[in-house]
C-alpha cells in the first residue's frame, strides 16, 4: 500500500515535508554499521507493503546535516511526518508485533484491516458467500495471522459452523496473549449457542434472546438483558449472565464505550 524511498538533502523537503501533506510519513534514520538499525529496516520495509504510508529511509552517515537538523543521536531513530510537521516516534530496535502496535497508535491501516472491516459490512448486509471468499483468499496472503484466525471463528459462529469455528479456536495458544481472552470468549458464546442445560426457568428466553443478539452484532442489546438476568437472578445458569458479559467485553475491547458503560452497570448490580 505504501512505499520506501532513500532521502538526501537534494530531495528530503519534496519527498518528506511536501509528501507528508498527503500521506503520513515515516522516517528511519539509521547507519550501515548499527546492528539494531539492520534488523529494524527490513521489518519496515515489510510493513510498509502492508500499510499506507511512506517509509523515508536516512542514512545519517551520508546525510549528517539532516541528523543534526532533527536532533538525531542515537540509531535507528525513527520520527513521524505528518501535515509537514515533525513528532518523535521511537529510539532502537521494534519488532514487528511492537511496530504493528506502534502503527494503530498512529491510525494506521493495513491491508488486511480494511479487509476486515470490509468483511463485517458484508457480514452486516447477510452477504455470507461473499464473506466466504474474502476470508479464503486473506488465509492465503495471511496463514498465519491469529486476528484473521478470530475474526474468521466469530463468523463461523454467525453461520452456525460450530464445529468449524472450535478448530480455529483451538489453533490459539495461551501464550498468544492478545488474542487468547477474545477466543476464551469466544469459545463461550459456542455454549451460549449450545446451551448444556434446558430448564423451565422463565430466564431462559431472555437469555437465548440476548445471545442471538450478540451473534447478530447487536452488543448492546445482549449487553442490556444479560444484565437484566445478572438483576433478577446472579444465580442463574451457574452465573451465566455475569460470565456472559465478560465474554463480550473481552470481545469489544476493555476501552470500548459498551464495555465501560456496562462494566460499571455490572459493578453496581453486583456490589
Amino acid at each position: 500500500m505504501g512505499y520506501s524511498i532513500d532521502i538526501n538533502t537534494e530531495n528530503f523537503t519534496t519527498e518528506v515535508i511536501e509528501k507528508s501533506y498527503k500521506k503520513l510519513v515515516i522516517a528511519d534514520f539509521y547507519a550501515t554499521w548499527c546492528g539494531p538499525c539492520q534488523l529494524l529496516k527490513p521489518t519496515l520495509e515489510k510493513l510498509v507493503k502492508e500499510y499506507d504510508f511512506i517509509l523515508a529511509k536516512i542514512d545519517i552517515d551520508q546525510n549528517p546535516d539532516l541528523a543534526n537538523q532533527f536532533g538525531v543521536e542515537g540509531v535507528p531513530d525513527v520520527k513521524i511526518f505528518n501535515q509537514g510537521a515533525i513528532s518523535d516516534g521511537f529510539v532502537g530496535a521494534l519488532s514487528e508485533t511492537q511496530l504493528r502496535a506502534f502503527f494503530e497508535q498512529l491510525n494506521l491501516k493495513s491491508e488486511l484491516d480494511l479487509e476486515l472491516a470490509k468483511v463485517q459490512e458484508l457480514m452486516a448486509q447477510q452477504n455470507y458467500q461473499q464473506v466466504k471468499l474474502i476470508f479464503d483468499q486473506l488465509f492465503k496472503q495471511y496463514p498465519n495471522e491469529l486476528k484473521l484466525v478470530i475474526e474468521a471463528a466469530d463468523f463461523l459462529i454467525k453461520v452456525k459452523q460450530i464445529e468449524a469455528a472450535k478448530g480455529m479456536l483451538k489453533t490459539i495458544r495461551e501464550d498468544h496473549k492478545k488474542y487468547y481472552a477474545k477466543a476464551q470468549a469466544l469459545q463461550t458464546l459456542i455454549g451460549f449457542n449450545n446451551p448444556s442445560e434446558s430448564t423451565e426457568n422463565p430466564l431462559d428466553e431472555v437469555f437465548a434472546q440476548a445471545s442471538e443478539f450478540f451473534l447478530s452484532n447487536q452488543p448492546e442489546q445482549a449487553l442490556q438483558l444479560f444484565l437484566s438476568i445478572v438483576q433478577q437472578n446472579r444465580k442463574y445458569r451457574n452465573d451465566a449472565a455475569r460470565k456472559a458479559m465478560i465474554a463480550v467485553f473481552n470481545l469489544l475491547g476493555m476501552e470500548h464505550p459498551l464495555t465501560k458503560k456496562y462494566q460499571r452497570e455490572l459493578m453496581m448490580t453486583l456490589y
